[in-house]
């Protein structure tokens, strides 16, 4: 990424990320992390809410600006698109940043960025002209209200959603997409206690909940440091992770004595360390993942976590591992790609990155990877199958494709594997299905037990 000539100011960091990511559209949290490397806590702060907030309402933020440019913004570079939605987001979101900031910062990133001088009296023009008019114009709040409303989100996106849920919860959704989730985190048990973790928060100053449906989480409603800073960090007490994440894992079920279980796509090490948590001390687990830079993040989580021992990360594949013809597995959980639309509001991004037509390429993936996965299983064997998507062609529709070739795959009901406060997510066929509407993460996770030698 190319920044601007010291000093780098938080502003002109938004600015760049986001025209990078207008260019490119690359993965926005992967643009941030390598954005902030070198900035201090509180401007990471700042760029995080910028860069965020700005793709949570940019659908509303660019109807402010077209109300006030007689240039239209289809016609607009990016770094002047980006400069506008900057400063109108500070003016009507940010109320602790002073006006003067809000502008004058704003604009001076045209500056140091060397654009026309009569550009940057264009936008100091706008920008002067909404902070004028702030007390008149319409919020985000009673713009989702007007016909048709602003929901921030693609038009097919919002279709889809009210022909699955009905208009008002998929109006809900949209609207918990556009808020700033808390931070939620799993406790490590084997290392410390939820009560423990709690108090050792709270003598910071932090002030930490605990979570509505896992037993092992707590949020945080507000905490604009890093999380590396966080108390207990270092000593591997917790790990981040969305409570609905925590729960699809509890899908594996009660593990037996010498189990052997398999994760086929560990990401990062969140349900990874999650299953080694709950791991007998003589079970298995075997983790799979075949992207260098998340592999490497996977052994660092599990360093951290103090998971090296039961746990045995291997870079690849899982079909090129399937081909090493290693023992069968009791349990495979398939945590599987897909089009992340449970969350937007995690990663804002996402809604304005994918296409419908994205969704039948991932569902290829999904069905394929179950399918490598049955040969890696036990006859009596669970599959676990999970997305954080709220498509049903990632998810229902993969399962009935599945079962079709597969039959002696059935579904499992996930109630009686999840605690009392989560079992109202669990739908009429078995499946865990949470979506931002319930306060967390939309998921969908399917436990299949093969039916054979039973």
């Amino acid at each position: 990424m190319t920044l601007p000539s010291n000093p780098i100011t938080p502003r002109a960091v938004a600015v760049e990320v986001l025209c990078l990511w207008a260019t490119t559209h690359n993965s926005i949290d992967l643009l941030f992390r390598t954005a902030i490397e070198h900035l201090a806590d509180i401007d990471r702060g700042l760029v995080k809410n910028l860069v965020y907030g700005v793709l949570r309402q940019k659908e509303y933020l660019d109807h402010i600006i077209r109300t006030y440019s007689k240039h239209p913004l289809r016609k607009m570079k990016p770094r002047t698109l980006m400069t506008l939605r900057i400063g109108v987001y500070q003016l009507l979101f940010l109320s602790r940043v002073p006006e003067s900031a809000a502008v004058n910062a704003t604009v001076n990133t045209l500056k140091a960025a060397g654009q026309p001088a009569w550009l940057i009296g264009f936008a100091n023009g706008i920008l002067r002209t909404v902070a004028r008019s702030r007390a008149t114009l319409p919020t985000a709040e009673q713009m989702a209200q007007t016909d048709p409303p602003v929901l921030n989100h693609p038009a097919w996106l919002i279709e889809r959603w009210q022909t699955q849920f009905g208009t008002e919860k998929a109006r809900t959704i949209c609207r918990c997409n556009n808020t700033e989730p808390l931070l939620s985190l799993r406790v490590n048990t084997r290392r410390t206690s939820r009560s423990a973790l709690k108090d050792l928060m709270a003598k910071t100053g932090i002030d930490a909940q605990k979570g509505f449906f896992s037993p092992l989480s707590l949020t945080i409603e507000f905490f604009p440091g890093s999380i590396t800073s966080l108390p207990g960090y270092d000593l591997g007490h917790f790990q981040v992770q969305d409570e609905a994440a925590q729960l699809a894992t509890l899908l594996v079920g009660p593990l037996r004595s010498r189990c052997r279980i398999l994760d086929g796509c560990a990401g990062l090490g969140g349900k990874t360390s999650h299953l080694a948590e709950i791991l007998p001390p003589d079970g298995t687990l075997v983790a799979i993942e075949p992207d260098a830079r998340r592999y490497r993040l996977l052994r660092e989580n599990l360093h951290r976590l103090g998971h090296n021992e039961p746990v045995l990360p291997v870079r690849t594949d899982l079909r090129s591992y399937a081909a090493t013809r290693p023992q069968p597995f009791d349990v495979i959980l398939i945590d599987a790609p897909c089009s992340g639309t449970g969350v937007i509001r995690r990663q804002p991004d996402i809604r304005w990155n994918r296409l419908p037509e994205d969704l039948a390429q991932y569902q290829q993936t999904q069905v394929h990877l179950l399918e490598i996965a049955t040969s890696l299983l036990k006859p009596g064997g669970a599959l676990v199958y999970v997305t954080c998507s709220l498509e049903p062609e990632e998810n229902q529709e993969v399962i009935r494709l599945f079962q079709e070739r597969c039959p002696h795959f059935a579904v499992e009901d996930a109630t009686t594997l999840l605690p009392d406060a989560a079992r109202k997510l669990v739908d009429a066929a078995g499946f865990f299905r949470p979506n931002p509407g319930d306060g967390l993460d939309g998921f969908f996770a399917a436990r299949l037990i093969d039916r054979r030698n039973l």
